[in-house]
């Protein structure tokens, strides 16, 4: 379960839609998270591979090691 407090101009935009469009207000910001949801994790991935750098391979290392050469 989860509950959220949106500002009154955010909550009145999504009552607007859901209620010109059949669906629920549930059903848009469960859309919206899912949508958003993939974008912050790659973003916080990203963030702490720059604060904590792992190894890195370049092209032609991948190759050799997979026997894909040539």
């Amino acid at each position: 379960m989860l509950a959220i407090r949106l500002p009154p101009e955010i909550e009145q935009r999504l009552t607007e839609l859901a209620t010109q469009t059949g669906r629920t207000k549930t059903y848009y910001a469960r859309q919206a998270i899912l949508l958003y949801l993939d974008d912050l994790e790659d973003t916080y991935l990203a963030l702490k591979r720059l604060e904590r750098p792992v190894k890195r391979w370049t092209l032609e290392e991948v190759e050799q090691e997979l026997d894909l050469e040539g």
